[in-house]
């Protein structure tokens, strides 16, 4: 005795969700934190530029990716 495969199926759309989400987040902490690509003194450099880049165009795929994975099929 299962759980029904709609309650199943949204289970692991949150999860999925989370899942990607957390690994978005933990990427660009690593790489804008802990290798200090996020922090500039004085002008920025091309690597914090290309930092910014990369986080902005990353954001809006992972938006893209969510509103995908939650928008109703009828």
């Amino acid at each position: 005795m299962g759980m029904e495969d709609e309650t199943r199926d949204f289970f692991v759309r949150i999860i999925n969700s989370i899942a990607m989400s957390l690994i978005w987040m933990i990427s660009q902490v690593l790489v804008g934190i802990y290798w200090g690509y996020g922090f500039f003194s004085g002008s920025p450099t091309w690597q914090n530029l290309l930092y910014y880049v990369f986080f902005v165009i990353t954001l809006l795929l992972l938006i893209r990716y969510l509103r995908k994975k939650w928008t109703v099929n009828t």
